[in-house]
């Protein structure tokens, strides 16, 4: 399968869960809007998310993956198998311990980590400590699932590990259509969402399980040891848990800040999850397939494949994240409004959320270029360099989000985000360069120019239909005719882009079916 055709199974798969994401949050704005228990909710949902992403999208992506597949070479799948028995002994039994003590805990927590803003309402930080209680077995679901799906990626089955998202969503959407048909309160709501994430992790964890079983490969449990190969795997793991949550540790900084003005936390995470669409899609689709592939292209010596790999996805997500950034910039009130601006959410809530989206569509490319610059690192099995590099962002993210917060509230955090994104990509990129991992094509460079130019020719062509529209994107006008002029943008959004990017030479037709024919080269013989 080519490199394209498999960012396209796991950025499908993605996509189907962020569209039902957003169906989520349609239905979590009309429900609770920006009010006390959104805020409650969504303070107490970061921290077992954060977590998650530790683990999984740093931890399991960077440290697991390349080791599973050294495995794979040396033993074979019984080889594999042993490891990951191995492996998952050790990793129940501490994610046990730590979800215990977490538990009792959870209280300290939340007035020194999650919302130390909330101690100064007793009530709020009280449903916030209970809501984290139930939510926060999630973690130890996901980081199982997170290990499972590591094993499927390394086993060319990208699919079901891509899918099982999706399950989240459903459920909540399901808890929510139930609150609102029973006309519940925004606590009752926020309960059933509570107990919801729960029942959701053991979901998504049950299907995994199932798929790596449909892959050829059972696992059993195997009493706690630290073998040398699990010693290596969290030597690996840590700095690559904190790599690979840079995103969700700046965001947790940004909530501990924003928990001391009312309705800013939920604001922030309405405007994350628009942004989380392409960044999902486009960034977390190459990182999970990138880092197996250039993963298995070093252990075969193949150097050239190997920067041929990186050059072609830094190209493919700049080539469809630069434009979504454009747009996000140029029409977030419009997109805000017909997303979100009914029930609890005012017009007032959405200038808010639409002015924070517009500075994340500027952090946009920097978050993206994180996911396909990461693998070059982890698979030369490298998390420390990264894990330096990320320190450095976040401290300066807590300066800019200190600094800025007084001063532009919602959007002072959302600035801070994206300057310390930029500065992460950036120098991971250098340092790739710089270390002769990274062998920089001119031909690139001057590709990724022309896409600049085209998305500006394409936001200027926005702005100017968006004006022309506007009375058919206002609030007065009927949600169909919002959601038909919002289609119509993004029509012309696309075709304006893409016509003026294989015009000046951005992209081609070329390039494309060479990427889309693509196939690995087989393994040397023995």
């Amino acid at each position: 399968m080519s490199l394209v055709k498999k960012f396209a199974t796991v950025g499908g798969a993605t996509l189907g869960s962020r569209v039902l994401g957003f169906a989520r949050e349609t239905l979590m704005a009309a429900a609770l809007g920006t009010g006390p228990m959104a805020d409650a909710f969504y303070a107490a949902f970061r921290f077992p998310n954060l977590f998650r992403r530790l683990f999984a999208e740093g931890a399991f992506n960077a440290a697991f993956v390349p080791l599973f597949a050294k495995e794979i070479e040396a033993g074979g799948i019984e080889g594999a198998k042993r490891f990951s028995e191995e492996v998952f002994g050790v990793l129940f039994t501490v994610l046990m311990v730590l979800t215990v003590a977490m538990e009792f805990l959870m209280p300290l927590l939340v007035a020194w980590v999650i919302a130390p803003g909330f101690v100064g309402d007793p009530e709020k930080f009280d449903i916030t400590v209970r809501l984290a209680a139930v939510m926060f077995p999630y973690l130890m679901c996901m980081s199982l699932t997170a290990m499972l799906s590591g094993m499927l990626n390394s086993l060319h089955h990208y699919f079901a590990a891509a899918v099982a998202p999706v399950f989240l969503n459903v459920v909540l959407i399901g808890a929510l259509g139930y609150g609102l048909w029973q006309g519940a309160s925004p606590l009752e709501t926020a309960w059933y969402l509570s107990w919801g994430v729960l029942a959701a992790g053991i979901l998504q964890m049950a299907v995994l399980y199932a798929g790596v079983r449909y892959a050829g490969m059972r696992i059993g449990f195997r009493r706690p040891r630290m073998t040398p190969n699990v010693k290596r795997l969290l030597w690996l793991a840590f700095p690559a848990a904190v790599t690979g949550g840079i995103t969700q540790i700046n965001q947790l900084i940004g909530q501990m800040i924003a928990s001391t003005r009312e309705g800013a936390i939920s604001a922030l995470q309405y405007a994350d999850r628009v942004y989380q669409l392409p960044l999902g899609v486009v960034g977390i689709a190459v990182g999970v397939v990138l880092l197996p592939e250039l993963a298995r292209a070093l252990k075969g010596g193949h150097e050239r494949e190997a920067g041929n790999l990186q050059n072609r996805s830094l190209e493919f997500v700049l080539f469809l994240t630069l434009p979504a950034a454009g747009a996000l910039w140029v029409i977030s009130d419009e997109i805000v409004r017909v997303l979100y601006e009914r029930g609890a959410f005012n017009p007032q809530t959405t200038s808010i959320v639409a002015g924070t989206l517009a500075i994340y569509g500027l952090g946009l490319p920097g978050f993206v270029m994180i996911k396909a610059l990461n693998p070059g690192f982890f698979a030369r099995e490298d998390t420390r360099t990264p894990m330096r590099i990320t320190m450095l962002s976040v401290v300066v993210n807590c300066v800019l989000a200190v600094s800025l917060f007084p001063l532009f509230h919602e959007r002072g955090i959302a600035t801070a985000e994206a300057v310390s994104g930029w500065l992460t990509a950036l120098m991971l990129f250098v340092t790739l360069v710089r270390r002769g991992h990274w062998p920089l094509e001119k031909a690139l460079v001057w590709r990724v120019a022309r896409l600049l130019v085209a998305t500006l020719v394409m936001a200027a062509a926005l702005e100017y239909a968006s004006g022309y529209l506007a009375d058919y994107l206002g609030s007065a006008a009927p949600i169909y005719t919002q959601i038909l002029a919002l289609g119509l943008l993004v029509a012309l959004a696309m075709v304006v882009y893409f016509a003026v990017a294989f015009l000046i030479g951005g992209a081609d037709l070329g390039m494309i079916r060479r990427n889309m024919k693509r196939k690995p080269k087989p393994a040397p013989s023995e």
